[in-house]
């Protein structure tokens, strides 16, 4: 044992331990990715079948293993379609690093503007209970969600977004999308989200929230119908009961996006 440990050591080199390196933060990341995700259990699940095939191996258990073994084959093409919102995920936030990320087209005067003209709306929706979807688009682009609504492309303003949410109009039902300081479409279709375990006070409006945001990284802004209540998600997680200042900071916090390498040597190769 010591000799071959001994072995090991002689032969190790610096590209080994980068390797090495490499795959544990590459392990590390997916398990960030999937982390308070369906696919923990599934993952666990996976797990478990790993050690039951060791285990028939070891007490020479044939027919078990046998069994798991042609399971492995339907395993492996039923993976990708079952892991599909994850690895998707996973890759649009390598997508978003920042050398790929979008440039800044927003000024700090815009971003305020449009926080302020926002939540002056949400908040005369919430008194008069009116039901509302706001999604902020950022990095992720929602073209395929925009295709889905009634094209606008107006200046956001409190006036245009309480007119498109009123009841009983062609456009109060779906969601607004907002780029930059526009809104681009209205009655826009959202994917729900198919997490059971949130809790049955949440409506169709707000896992249709949750759902956006587990598949994009925008904020969605979600006034209730019911209770006036005022939240957002990100992340795949809803934020609520939340004071109106923080409302107004967390949404700054959002639209103030970093620049990007490519906006900056865009702008150098401009300038020469």
């Amino acid at each position: 044992m010591m000799t071959q440990l001994q072995g090991l050591i002689k032969t190790f080199r610096f590209g080994d331990l980068v390797d090495i390196l490499s795959v544990a933060v590459l392990i590390y990341y997916l398990y960030k990715q999937i982390r308070d995700t369906r696919a923990m259990a599934l993952l666990k699940g996976l797990v478990v079948l790993g050690l039951i095939n060791v285990a028939s191996r070891f007490f020479d258990l044939h027919v078990i293993s046998w069994i798991l073994q042609q399971g492995m084959t339907v395993l492996l093409v039923a993976l990708p379609v079952v892991f599909q919102p994850e690895l998707r995920r996973a890759l649009e936030r390598l997508g978003r690093g920042r050398l790929f990320s979008k440039s800044q087209d927003v000024s700090e005067m815009e971003i305020e503007s449009l926080v302020n003209e926002v939540m002056a709306s949400a908040k005369v929706m919430s008194r008069e209970k009116i039901g509302a979807l706001i999604v902020f688009e950022r990095e992720v682009g929602l073209g395929e969600i925009i295709d889905t609504g009634i094209e606008i492309d107006g200046k956001v303003s409190r006036e245009l977004l309480n007119n498109i949410f009123i009841p009983n109009t062609p456009l109060h039902d779906g969601a607004v999308v907002i780029r930059n300081n526009r809104v681009m479409a209205a009655a826009c279709l959202l994917p729900l989200t198919q997490d059971r375990s949130l809790s049955t006070e949440l409506g169709t409006r707000h896992r249709a929230a949750i759902g956006l945001s587990e598949q994009a990284d925008a904020v969605v802004l979600v006034v209730s119908e019911e209770t006036g209540k005022i939240s957002y998600t990100y992340g795949g997680h809803i934020y609520r009961h939340l004071p109106e200042e923080q409302l107004r900071e967390s949404l700054r916090a959002f639209m103030e996006r970093p620049k990007s390498a490519l906006s900056f040597l865009k702008k150098w190769r401009a300038k020469k």
